[in-house]
């Protein structure tokens, strides 16, 4: 860790996937980090880094249980001497009006103590903009893009100050591009201008990557921020310029020991990039779409994928994929009901996962943030070392204390990576 023995930064994500785009972010940024699966024990064996990211799988639940479980990351951070924790959410602002963004942020506002809390999911690196308090996924609103059809938390507005007040019980308010430009002076001037108001937290408008400096300079010198790894960049190179934590550019050495065997790929996003990037798979490995009704009707399914994997895995990877269209899984939730049908394929998901590591699978990648949320649960790894990056969010991940052993994991937002994703991941994890 530090030269004091502390965490320079703490980070609770709300998903694994989220997770690991963050903790790649942070190493690229010079920081040595570790992702965690799960709020660790007391007795994790910590090696020596700046900045931990605490996974949950919190972003669907109920609020209250997401609380709980931020609470006690943020305990265990504390901890560990994190003057800063960072509240790390999707760069789309994934979110019911229930929650569990603003619940948890009251939650740990209140634990922090900070008066006002700075809260932006920008990373113009990714095509996520905030302008005016509203949230642009390239060159359109959240509510006009894809995200509009999620699954689990379809976005129908873009205005995060009126999305973030349906959810939070403190009052809401905006931090703009003017004030913002005008450099750190202006916005702590501009916070204290807003707190007075009993403003208790902001959005914040980001729509260059310099914008994300400011923020970052301005957030660290509180105890919270909420955001996507666009804050977690601006923070990282806050504590680089601040002399609190000296870069250690990684150049993925981790990677670099081949843990060889079998490979696989499962997919269980339903995003457009998801379904390109499962498309152009078939053409360089066989791959099993799993018929969604079956997967609801019983195990049945999952071990006829895993018998067909079985007999493919010493020819080459393959990938079985429970993706699909948005029209497909309207009409499948219809029939079955929402959670019933996710949980089914989370768990049809976790249990191919788990055998096909169980077949001697040691380099497994996964895409879609709740299918690698339940395979990681399922197989009971506790923590992952940040290696190469894949594609922009994407590290591979080398797997600490798994059961079955030395590991590379991939695992990746719905709607992260080029075309080739698949390949790309599997050229890395060797």
């Amino acid at each position: 860790m530090t030269s004091a023995g502390k965490l320079s930064l703490g980070c609770i994500a709300d998903d694994y996937t989220g997770a690991s785009d963050l903790a790649n972010t942070l190493t690229r940024a010079g920081l040595r980090t570790v992702q965690t699966i799960g709020v660790p024990a007391d007795d994790f064996p910590l090696p020596d880094v700046d900045a931990v990211v605490v996974s949950l799988k919190s972003r669907s639940i109920l609020a209250s249980d997401a609380v709980t479980r931020s609470r006690a990351a943020e305990k265990w951070l504390r901890g560990r001497g994190a003057d800063h924790v960072l509240f790390k959410i999707c760069s789309t602002f994934d979110s019911t009006d229930a929650g569990n963004i603003g619940p948890v942020m009251d939650a740990l506002r209140a634990d922090s103590g900070d008066t006002i809390v700075l809260v932006t999911p920008a990373f113009p690196e990714t095509g996520r903009t905030v302008y005016q308090g509203n949230l642009f996924v390239g060159s359109v609103p959240l509510n006009e893009s894809p995200l509009k059809d999620h699954p689990l938390n379809p976005m129908h507005d873009s205005n995060l100050v009126r999305v973030l007040a349906r959810q939070s019980k403190t009052r809401i308010g905006l931090l703009d591009l003017a004030a913002l430009a005008r450099g750190p002076e202006a916005v702590r001037n501009k916070l204290v201008e807003l707190a007075g108001q009993n403003v208790g937290a902001v959005i914040v408008d980001a729509v260059f990557a310099s914008d994300l400096e400011t923020i970052g300079a301005v957030a660290l010198e509180h105890r919270l921020s909420v955001g996507a790894s666009g804050i977690g960049l601006g923070l990282a190179r806050a504590l680089v310029a601040s002399g609190r934590t000296k870069s250690q550019a990684t150049s993925g050495a981790i990677a670099d020991t081949p843990v060889g065997g079998p490979a696989a790929c499962l997919a269980g996003s339903c995003s457009q990039a998801t379904l390109l990037q499962v498309a152009n798979a078939g053409q360089v490995m066989p791959v099993l779409h799993l018929d969604p009704e079956q997967v609801i009707a019983g195990k049945g399914e999952a071990r006829r994928a895993l018998a067909w994997a079985t007999d493919r895995l010493r020819d080459g990877p393959v990938l079985i994929a429970s993706s699909s269209t948005p029209e497909e899984v309207a009409a499948l939730q219809s029939r079955h009901g929402r959670d019933a049908t996710g949980h089914a394929i989370e768990q049809a998901m976790a249990d191919i996962a788990e055998g096909l590591v169980s077949a001697g699978v040691r380099r497994l990648v996964v895409a879609g943030g709740e299918t690698s949320g339940a395979a990681v649960d399922r197989l009971g790894i506790p923590g992952f070392l940040v290696g190469a990056e894949i594609a922009a969010g994407v590290p591979v991940l080398r797997a600490v204390g798994a059961k079955a052993g030395d590991m590379l994991l991939a695992l990746k937002s719905g709607n992260f990576g080029g075309p080739e994703f698949f390949s790309d991941a599997l050229k890395l994890m060797r």
